[in-house]
């Protein structure tokens, strides 16, 4: 094991021990999984203040509720913030091409991948998602977000 490899491992035993899983600012995000986007340098936060629910595009999707419900209900947040970014490659991704690629590879592709042609309008419909289920608590504290990954700004756009 290299020093860097003990490094890590340290780190992240100091992370899980500095917490109980139950978010200091008692809020979740949902982001992309996109490597320029850094959560919690974004939102001025450390390790052990909010829950980060990251995938493809930051899309609001059935296993992001699914887990935004635990957030709320078993580890007691009460605010969710959903940022969507500039340059996604989700933004007009050609899901015909993917899914002809995968099914060359002789696999089965999933029926959807969650492509978009419109940033602000997919973050306004995951919010709408986000605020319509009846099984999330607080839902006037869902807010969209639209981070500038050339500027490095957060806008809010959604806090209706």
């Amino acid at each position: 094991m290299t020093s860097s490899s003990n490094d890590l491992i340290r780190d992240a035993r100091a992370a899980t021990s500095a917490t109980s899983g139950v978010p200091k600012r008692k809020q979740a995000v949902v982001t992309c999984m996109d490597t320029r986007l850094d959560p919690l340098r974004m939102l001025n936060a450390a390790i052990g203040d909010l829950h980060v629910i990251r995938n493809a595009g930051g899309l609001v999707t059935a296993d992001v509720e699914r887990s935004l419900v635990i957030s709320q209900r078993r580890l007691r947040t009460t605010r969710i913030d959903v940022i969507m970014h500039t340059g996604c490659g989700m933004n007009g991704l050609d899901e015909d091409a993917l899914r002809a690629e995968i099914v060359a590879a002789g696999a089965e592709p999933p029926s959807r991948f969650g492509s978009f042609a419109d940033l602000e309008g997919e973050l306004r419909r995951g919010v709408a998602l986000l605020r319509s289920n009846p099984v999330l608590k607080n839902r006037t504290q869902i807010r969209g977000y639209v981070y500038d990954v050339s500027t490095s700004t957060l806008k809010l756009l959604v806090n209706e």
